[in-house]
């Protein structure tokens, strides 16, 4: 069921089309189950058929936040874990691999970019905060400080923290994210602009491999399909990880994807967006139903 070929991927108005082929699914949350404010309208109903059709249900994201926080943030939404098997994100390896690697290798004091409630991240760490670069054993980034946030504020405390060789730890590779209708800047955007200063960057979450394992291993057997709304994290992971996947169309590329309008130059735009990546999933849906 691999999806490498050039074929277009097939459009489905809902999971329930397809029910029958996988019994595991890890699901992507900003963008496919809420818009960062709340769940979309059929978010709850699709969890709860799965759950009545006894899937295994993961939720994968690109957070740079511990899973627990993730999982009582989604509790607040009505979101809650009898919906879904387990949780894992990129906040959570990265967390491990702070704890597990990188303080002793590099030392305990952090320059954090990033909102101040993401420092969370680091509780239980034997961590110094610090503000100067200079006095900085790494760099931390969880996201912008404030959500209307250009990258120009931060231009020169990458340059300095660069000058200084500060190892960059991304605990977010998305490069933006949707805020309700809002367009925010992610981890990834500055981790990109850190390297092409040269500097040393480490990346915690889809499409790297690593956090995929963890879902993978709770469902030992299972035919498992990946739904997310990004081609560089979502659908290139899966395809990374070996398995199928569905690009929800109505989320960051909602632009670039008109799937339900046929005339020849929207199909065109479709064609040459798919043109642009050396993988694609094997479904397309605008939005995360049954």
């Amino acid at each position: 069921m691999q999806s490498h070929g050039q074929e277009m991927p097939q459009v489905l108005p809902g999971l329930g089309d397809i029910a029958g082929f996988y019994e595991g699914y890890i699901l992507d949350l900003w963008g496919v189950v809420h818009n960062g404010i709340a769940p979309f309208p059929d978010t709850i109903p699709t969890l709860q058929e799965m759950k009545r059709g006894k899937r295994t249900v993961w939720l994968l994201s690109n957070a740079p936040r511990r899973a627990a926080a993730v999982a009582d943030f989604l509790a607040g939404m009505g979101i809650t874990p009898d919906l879904y098997d387990g949780i894992m994100t990129s906040g959570e390896a990265t967390y491990h691999a702070m704890a597990e690697r990188y303080l002793a290798q590099w030392g305990p004091r952090c320059l954090h970019i990033g909102p101040a409630h993401d420092l969370s991240l680091l509780e239980g760490l034997a961590v110094t905060l610090v503000e100067d670069p200079a006095e900085a054993d790494f760099l931390l980034c969880t996201g912008v400080r404030d959500p209307a946030d250009t990258v120009e504020p931060y231009q020169a405390l990458l340059s300095a923290a660069a000058a200084e060789n500060l190892p960059f730890l991304c605990a977010n590779p998305d490069r933006i994210v949707h805020v309700g209708e809002r367009l925010v800047l992610c981890p990834g955007t500055f981790a990109d602009i850190y390297m092409e200063m040269d500097g040393q960057v480490t990346w915690f979450g889809k499409p790297y491999r690593q956090v995929y394992s963890q879902c993978l291993a709770a469902m030992p057997g299972q035919r498992v399909l990946a739904i997310g709304d990004g081609m560089p994290t979502d659908i290139a992971g899966a395809t990374g990880a070996g398995i199928d996947s569905m690009l929800i169309t109505g989320g960051i590329h909602r632009a670039e994807l008109p799937i339900h309008d046929f005339s020849p130059e929207a199909q065109n735009r479709v064609y040459e967006f798919f043109a642009g990546f050396p993988y694609r999933p094997r479904y397309l849906a605008e939005k995360l139903s049954w």
